[in-house]
């Protein structure tokens, strides 16, 4: 039966003791590569922080989201810390399928309920990016500022 006054539909009726959905983050701002934001680090990690600390406070916890943060972190250093653009690169292929693993990592942790549906999203269109030593090293730094932005806005 439509509401009075308006063409619209009644919206379906939420279930007993359901929550309703938290909306999806929007990752389409978060551009790796040589189109690099010079706000990447800045206001769009704050953005999505602020979004991941209001929607979903309690799904996230602090100490898987900085599980991820370190383990990319970890890569970063096997892979960039050697001298020469060449090695590097030899470094990254063959260490890029076990930071592409990531993404079996963090769906795991959803599957456990320690992440939720826009940190797997997020996450997973980050490690998405990710071709090569200086796109790691962007990846890598992203996640540090959203990782200080998100205990600011979800001190617990």
């Amino acid at each position: 039966m439509p509401y009075p006054n308006t063409n619209a539909q009644r919206p379906a009726q939420q279930g007993y003791g359901q929550r309703p959905q938290a909306p999806d983050i929007n990752t389409a701002d978060i551009r790796l590569g040589s189109d690099i934001s010079d706000l990447l680090y800045a206001d769009i990690a704050e953005d999505k922080a602020k979004f991941l600390a209001e929607t979903s406070r309690d799904a996230n916890k602090g100490t898987q989201l900085r599980r991820f943060y370190d383990e990319l972190n970890l890569w970063n250093e096997k892979v960039n810390s050697v001298s020469g653009q060449d090695e590097r690169q030899a470094r990254y292929k063959e260490f890029a399928a076990l930071i592409k693993m990531l993404n079996a990592k963090v769906a795991y942790a959803r599957g456990r309920k320690h992440v939720d549906k826009n940190f797997e999203k997020l996450l997973r269109h980050v490690v998405g990016q990710i071709k090569d030593p200086a796109t790691l090293v962007q990846a890598k730094l992203f996640m540090e500022a959203f990782m200080g932005f998100y205990k600011a806005y979800n001190p617990k």
